[in-house]
């Protein structure tokens, strides 16, 4: 009963007309970004983060402003994924596999269809999970102490990108970097500067907000100069909208396990939406794939990897609010953000902050229901907009990013900083190495730091206070689990890629 008195008190925050408005413009707008080939989650909430700040709203319309842009990627990634065979995101990559021989076939208003319902019935469950259980969550790491904080952190960068299959060598190459960045400063204990190169603007660190908009969106300008608007493939024409209901009545099941496996796949600590979309779809496929028409144009596999990688974006917020550990790449530039407005997320948000946390949680439902309407009779525009060409994009993205980096703190520093971070996103992501782990690194360095010298420090030098408690073994045990895992997922890549090159 008590969730439900505070759910009530989280809908009348969420009903306000400008959260209404934030709602239905960052909807809008999230569905448009990750219609957007390249663009995705990411990059999206990177980019409209500068508004948030620009237009001077508070921690909770923006944070409804930038989950409806979260969900709303995450719905339009589908929509090149089918129409172009080009996912929008890394989560959709899976939807291509069967959603573009479906539109080849002519059933390309089907795959939508029954890709927005699975998308709508996997965020939902989602919603609904964060609803039951971060409070949960949240009751219980109050009792972490330093050194289980610390394993936790450990856990985090562990488990982020290693075990969806990417490089570990430069997933940890990644997470150096935002931990070094991280170090610049004034020191926590001693107050001495470190790494500041006797430059005052850095004595409080790299704000947040300047690495990520400089990381995403500046590099995302710089790799969007090399794109020629003629290189774009021509989507697929869509005669109709009305899909054919029995189709989306037959993936039913498929959409409900699939939902499951994302939920739980978005809930550990930096797994996100790709590892959500591959383990639902891989599932499905071994659970309904007797006759091997996976990969031909088979619903189930447009239906597995929506509700996958859509349950997973709205587990990944579990994390992010309960332990203030991003559960996923967008959620640590939402977590950056927060940071940025003196809003600190983890188990004591739910007491000091609850019409932030239930606010949220409501607009989520109302987003969900907001996108299934935009996403059904409104496919024909997203479709025509992804055209969009390269040239009209690139001032929109540079103006939002330069007026609204400047409008937190009208330092020019700060905009000569942003760029020098968007020349390094732009190297990083040339040479194929992921930024999540660095702005990770970036965003709980510190934490994690402070953490682990409190620690130390109640226990008189004693390095055993580490693995002194049963919450912080448990943590090990798994962040030694999810290691050895994500070394043999790259292992087995690399023994296929041999194969291959063998065969050739």
């Amino acid at each position: 009963m008590e969730t439900l008195s505070l759910l009530a008190q989280g809908f009348s925050v969420a009903l306000t007309p400008l959260n209404i408005a934030l709602l239905l413009i960052g909807c809008f707008s999230g569905t448009l970004i990750g219609a957007m080939p390249g663009l995705g989650p990411v990059n999206g909430v990177a980019i409209l983060i500068p508004l948030t700040f620009a237009f001077g709203f508070d921690a909770t319309s923006s944070l409804i402003l930038l989950s409806a842009v979260y969900f709303g990627a995450m719905y339009g990634g589908r929509i090149s994924s089918i129409l172009l065979n080009i996912p929008g995101d890394e989560p959709a990559v899976m939807t291509t596999l069967d959603g573009y021989p479906m539109a080849q076939q002519g059933r390309a208003a089907d795959a939508l269809a029954i890709s927005g319902v699975a998308s709508f019935i996997g965020s939902t469950f989602a919603v609904i999970g964060l609803t039951l259980f971060a409070p949960m969550l949240a009751r219980m790491a109050i009792y972490f102490g330093p050194a289980d904080y610390f394993a936790l952190y450990v856990l985090a960068f562990i488990t982020i990108g290693g075990i969806a299959g990417v490089d570990p060598r430069k997933t940890l190459i990644s997470a150096l970097l935002g931990l070094m960045i991280a170090t610049m400063g004034l020191d926590p204990i001693s107050g001495i500067p470190r790494f500041t190169f006797e430059n005052y603007h850095l004595y409080d660190g790299v704000d947040p907000i300047v690495a990520l908009v400089g990381l995403f969106a500046i590099s995302e300008i710089l790799l969007l100069l090399e794109t020629a608007a003629r290189d774009r493939a021509k989507p697929i024409g869509i005669d109709s909208w009305l899909p054919d209901l029995r189709a989306i009545w037959a993936t039913r099941w498929t959409v409900l396990r699939g939902s499951f496996v994302g939920f739980v796949a978005g809930v550990l600590p930096g797994a996100g939406a790709s590892l959500g979309s591959v383990m639902a779809y891989s599932m499905e496929k071994q659970v309904s794939d007797k006759d091997g028409t996976f990969g031909k144009g088979d619903p189930r596999g447009v239906a597995a990897p929506e509700a996958g990688n859509n349950a997973a974006s709205g587990g990944a917020l579990i994390p992010m609010l309960s332990l203030g550990v991003p559960g996923s790449g967008t959620t640590a530039v939402m977590l950056a953000m927060l940071i940025t407005l003196n809003v600190q997320p983890g188990p004591l948000l739910f007491e000091r902050q609850p019409e932030l946390v239930w606010g949220l949680v409501a607009s989520l439902y109302l987003a969900n229901f907001a996108l299934l309407i935009l996403n059904l009779p409104m496919i024909g525009l997203f479709s025509r907009l992804m055209m969009v060409p390269t040239w009209a994009l690139l001032p929109i993205v540079a103006a939002v990013s330069f007026v609204g980096v400047f409008s937190i703190s009208n330092s020019i520093f700060d905009l000569q900083l942003m760029v020098l971070f968007g020349v390094l996103g732009y190297l990083l992501r040339k040479l194929d190495v992921s930024l999540v782990p660095l702005v990770l690194g970036l965003l709980l360095g510190g934490d994690m730091e402070r953490n682990l010298r409190r620690a130390i420090s109640i226990s008189n030098g004693d390095w055993g206070v580490l693995v002194a408690s049963p919450i912080s073994v448990t943590l090990y045990v798994m962040t030694a689990l999810f290691l050895a895992l994500s070394v043999w997922l790259a292992l087995r890549d690399h023994k296929r890629v041999k194969r291959r090159e063998l065969l050739d």
